[in-house]
């Protein structure tokens, strides 16, 4: 028999819901963007943030329910971002969660945003299996866990300040460039990159002025950082050469951010032995820095697992997906892991 289930997201800047079949199949993935509401603040504006939540989500359940009413379908489970995220913009999507739970008497399952994201694979048909080794870039967090199972997850490596993503806004926005940041920041790096091949030129005999993060790190330790990185970009602005380009620029700073996430990737593998890596988040959208983690993983032997660009970044087929294992594993009513602690549930 299938089972359906309703994901709900609404942790930061996307209102998100979706019905998917037996935790692989997507039946619907309604999605609202609020890029261009926060695009003028250069970041996300918790309180617009939560006004827009609250306004898109009865549209986005109706799109929803609609279908399911079409196609009576009967639902199994309703699965809801629980944490980290805005409160404010977790709250909308808990009330979402309970009101549809009101109507299909069904269980709410809290899901933790970041063990969804490593799940996403699941809904292109992906076999996941474990142990293996999950890497989540995004704008809101840098990270690597080593996954036993369903809620099984142990952090290795977190960042010390900032998140990827951020940096590369923030990076972003001292270079003049729009907000979201990282899309334009690989955009001009791409272009020097084609700029240095015309001249017949190797980028990689370019030495690069800015500091390697982390430099010092023993090999058993994967932490991110890149507070100072953003840091040195500024000093650097102050007095750059007249002659050095902004797309330059970008290159350099794209090529720091990528070269911690390999090293740390590389030694997590060497010292866990898994498999198989898992990446998510926004960040990889990035191209250069997903052609990168593919050729690392086949020189250390492992299977490198990226969603599609639409299933890294936020989503509510993600969060239904991992519902669908905590409902499968029967921990619906009484889910004993990092998904339930917070406070509202």
């Amino acid at each position: 028999m299938d089972t359906f289930g309703i994901g709900i997201e609404s942790s930061c800047d996307e209102t998100g819901v979706a019905l998917i079949k037996n935790g692989r199949e997507i039946i619907a993935n309604p999605l609202f963007s609020q890029i261009n509401i926060h695009k003028e603040y250069g970041g996300v504006v918790p309180e617009k943030a939560s006004r827009a939540h609250l306004e898109k989500i009865p549209y986005l359940l109706k799109e929803i329910t609609d279908i399911i009413d079409k196609k009576n379908i009967k639902i199994s489970y309703i699965a809801v971002t629980a944490r980290p995220g805005l409160a404010g913009s977790l709250l909308i999507g808990y009330n979402a969660a309970h009101a549809l739970k009101l109507i299909y008497n069904k269980p709410v399952i809290p899901i933790h945003h970041l063990e969804a994201h490593l799940y996403a694979p699941l809904l292109e048909n992906e076999k996941i299996t474990y142990p293996f080794l999950g890497l989540l870039l995004s704008g809101g967090n840098s990270g690597l866990y080593y996954i036993k199972g369903i809620s099984k997850i142990k952090v290795i490596g977190d960042t010390l300040d900032d998140a990827c993503g951020e940096a590369l806004d923030k990076a972003a926005a001292l270079l003049k460039m729009p907000y979201p940041g990282g899309p334009h920041i690989e955009k001009n790096a791409n272009e020097f990159i084609r700029k240095q091949k015309t001249l017949k030129k190797n980028t990689s005999a370019i030495k690069n002025p800015l500091p390697v993060i982390l430099k010092n790190q023993p090999p058993d330790k994967f932490q991110f950082s890149f507070s100072g990185l953003k840091t040195a970009l500024l000093y650097f602005l102050k007095d750059k050469p007249k002659n050095i380009t902004t797309e330059e620029i970008a290159y350099y700073f794209q090529e720091r951010v990528i070269e911690i996430v390999l090293r740390n990737v590389k030694n997590a593998i060497r010292k866990y032995k898994i498999p198989a890596v898992v990446a998510a988040g926004g960040v990889l959208a990035n191209q250069t820095l997903k052609t990168a983690l593919k050729e690392l993983c086949e020189k250390e032997n492992v299977k490198l697992i990226v969603p599609s660009p639409f299933l890294c970044t936020d989503n509510a087929a993600m969060v239904a997906a991992a519902g669908y294992l905590y409902f499968k594993a029967k921990n619906n009513l009484n889910i004993k892991s990092v998904s339930s602690k917070i406070s509202f549930f």
